[in-house]
């Protein structure tokens, strides 16, 4: 008999469609990935206008793989999403999509996305690979299930997105494209900690690993605080982006400290500050990177 995940009950809605590529982490990633191709055009000295076709496949490129390799990982934890009472609205978990056409969709995103960004040069290809590699398979399928440090194991492919947008432009990838990248590894772990914090009970009913389902409150805001403190010198190393740019960025990552210490006052309520957590979070990595488009534009005037 067919199984009930593998009936298709109508044609999908846009809204599901979006939740099966997870369209709002593919967004929230496109920003770092422009911001990378736009500082290599900036320091590369390139002419915008010259690179602009690069830079509209590389999006689409990025988005596509970003996309499939997002609707492998919902396939590969339909189990565990089952179990989820707030994954319960997803076309993998309610039979909406079936396994067969959910497979399709995944790899064919994904393939058709990494021939747009071969299409760009051999390095921006290898690196979209090294992506889709670490999160489905050293994220998706091992350390998530295994590991209380999955959620740092996934922050290396995480903060590949600006790698991407680099490479495109100049694939020598300097200095300050490695910089991008730390910001984002270290980013990850804070705003996924406080995300998984309000979902505690569901990760520890589903059995996944995460580190506020299987360690203490006191452990969470810990590590929370130590990958805040971590973004502290990062903005010192982009010294070409300026002074005001340093500041505005220290000034934020101080922001985002005091947030972190103020989870260790003995009367709080936890689950909010997670949430305050979580949102800051989320302004912090649209100002951050949209601030280095901003300040080297003013630099160019």
């Amino acid at each position: 008999m067919t199984s009930e995940k593998e009936i298709e009950t109508g044609r999908l809605t846009l809204y599901e469609i979006k939740a099966i590529i997870k369209m709002g982490l593919v967004q929230g990633n496109l920003i770092p990935t422009f911001a990378g191709a736009w500082l290599a055009i900036v320091f590369g000295g390139f002419n915008f206008f010259h690179s602009l076709p690069v830079v509209l496949l590389m999006m689409v490129g990025s988005t596509l793989i970003m996309g499939g390799a997002c609707a492998i990982n919902n396939y590969y934890d339909q189990d565990i999403d089952s179990i989820m009472p707030s994954k319960q609205k997803r076309p993998t978990v309610n039979g909406r999509i079936s396994n067969r056409h959910l497979i399709q969709l995944s790899f064919g995103l994904m393939i058709v996305g990494e021939i747009l960004l071969f299409m760009i040069n051999i390095p921006t290809g290898i690196i979209g690979l090294l992506g889709i590699f670490g999160y489905v398979v050293l994220y998706s399928i091992w350390s998530k299930r295994h590991t209380v440090w999955n959620t740092v194991v996934g922050s290396f492919p995480g903060a590949i997105p600006p790698l991407i947008g680099w490479a495109s432009i100049d694939p020598s990838l300097s200095p300050l494209a490695w910089t991008l990248f730390l910001v984002l590894f270290a980013w990850q772990p804070a705003h996924f900690y406080a995300l998984a914090y309000r979902r505690k009970d569901e990760y520890a009913l589903a059995n996944i690993p995460m580190l506020p389902s299987v360690k203490s409150f006191n452990r969470t805001r810990l590590s929370m605080l130590f990958w805040v403190v971590l973004l502290l010198p990062i903005p010192f190393l982009m010294t070409q982006l300026g002074t005001v740019f340093i500041v505005i960025a220290t000034l934020l990552n101080l922001a985002w400290m005091l947030l972190a210490l103020y989870g260790f006052k003995k009367e709080i309520n936890k689950s909010k500050w997670a949430t305050s957590m979580f949102v800051f979070s989320l302004n912090y990595l649209v100002i951050f990177f949209v601030m280095t488009v901003i300040v080297t534009v003013i630099q160019l005037i």
